[in-house]
């Protein structure tokens, strides 16, 4: 791999672990502030509200200038709603704002990646960007624990660090710092030499264009199974966090602390798929691994009947590394026929657009069944019966575009 790509990654990294370690410190000072339960995963709602809003306008953005300058100004952005943060706004609207960098930040960030290397090498970019990337999410909730725990708050403030007087100063001072990397390693991306677009002014040519970018992606055969495997991880995913999170206190005792530790388990299983699934997996075979997701939802159910702590682990680490091991294979799929169709920022849009719609919809859902009162295991099986029945349909729709696709070959070959 050339030097410019580890660069991309340590900005990425970076990033990625601020992101994750605030999300900690939103959830910890929520609590403080006694909020009701269900405002926790609408962090989560608020941070991806912008992926779906904005999705017409971020793809188009972030073609038309080098992606290295999208990311500054995204990584920005980041910086200003931590600063919110920082200052005393409320956590659910400062970290919106951090979801409005970061829904510029992504369409850049993956696009970057076709316009840079060739598509041999996008299996094995996508595993070792995953791979980060997961790496800094468990980096990022165990630093996130680590905040805010008292004694390690206190330690922050007893170094007298100017302007920084409470627990939470010391919090956010230290993920600002993180930002700050991130936007160092954007100065030295470089430049791919791919001619971009100008931003048009007209909303509503951006409105059309990304509609058919949407459609385009979803009626083609690879990119439609593609593109419903990876709607669901992610949506599935940041849901799994919070289902983790309240899991973990519930079933084995943990505190908020603790269970952010348990939540980058998963996380390690997710890194060690994701780096096999580089290895394993080349671009023609990606769509074999779909079988995996239907594993995946299933193994989930298990977590009902766990009160042990090692066996928690253990399944944690197994729920992470089906999930790492095939959805990898599955985006650089995406980001190979999004490429070839409309377009790296454009086709990064859309697929932010799809999931993040879905983690509105799922981490929705899971809010009001918690205002419910539904118990915790019952939201498990839930979930984990969703995950591995749309696998399934998601599988049956592939096998009859194959078949499809087989038809016309024949009827081709015959009048030949």
């Amino acid at each position: 791999m050339p030097l410019g790509f580890y660069i991309i990654m340590a900005a990425q990294f970076f990033s990625a672990l601020a992101d994750n370690a605030l999300l900690i410190i939103a959830i910890a000072l929520l609590r403080d502030m006694s909020a009701p339960p269900e405002f926790e995963p609408l962090l989560k709602l608020v941070f991806t509200v912008s992926y779906v809003a904005l999705a017409a306008f971020v793809g188009a953005f972030a073609d038309s200038m080098p992606k290295w300058r999208v990311m500054l100004i995204s990584n920005t952005i980041k910086i200003g709603g931590c600063l919110m943060l920082f200052l005393g706004s409320h956590p659910l609207l400062a970290y919106a704002v951090i979801g409005l960098g970061a829904a510029a930040y992504s369409p850049a960030k993956y696009g970057i990646l076709t316009e840079y290397l060739p598509h041999r090498l996008l299996v094995v970019a996508n595993g070792w960007i995953e791979g980060l990337t997961v790496g800094a999410i468990i980096l990022g909730t165990l630093i996130g624990g680590l905040l805010i725990r008292p004694d390690v708050a206190g330690w922050f403030i007893d170094l007298g660090v100017p302007a920084v007087d409470t627990a939470l100063e010391a919090t956010i001072l230290v993920v600002g710092t993180l930002y700050l990397l991130a936007a160092l390693f954007n100065l030295y991306i470089p430049d791919t030499g791919v001619d971009h677009k100008p931003l048009k002014n007209n909303p509503l040519y951006l409105f059309h264009d990304f509609n058919h970018c949407l459609k385009l992606l979803w009626r083609d055969k690879l990119g439609q199974i593609s593109l419903a495997v990876t709607t669901l991880f992610w949506g599935a995913g940041a849901t799994l966090q919070f289902i983790v999170i309240k899991w973990a206190e519930y079933n084995l005792g943990f505190d908020l602390s603790q269970a952010s530790m348990l939540q980058g388990v998963v996380a390690i299983g997710i890194a060690a798929g994701s780096v096999m699934a580089a290895r394993m997996v080349t671009l023609r075979g990606s769509v074999r691994v779909i079988p995996l997701g239907i594993a995946m939802g299933l193994v989930v159910l298990l977590m009902t009947v766990v009160r042990e702590t090692w066996v928690a682990m253990v399944l944690m680490v197994l729920v992470g590394g089906l999930a790492g091991f095939f959805v990898v294979p599955m985006n650089a799929l995406l980001q190979h026929r999004g490429h070839i169709l409309m377009g790296a920022g454009h086709s990064i849009a859309v697929q932010n657009f799809n999931e993040n719609l879905s983690i509105l919809v799922m981490t929705g859902l899971y809010a009001l069944l918690i205002m419910s009162g539904m118990s915790i295991n019952t939201v498990i099986m839930l979930f984990g019966l969703f995950v591995a029945v749309t696998m399934v349909f998601v599988r049956i729709r592939h096998q009859q575009n194959q078949r499809e696709f087989d038809n016309v070959a024949l009827l081709d070959d015959r009048r030949h």
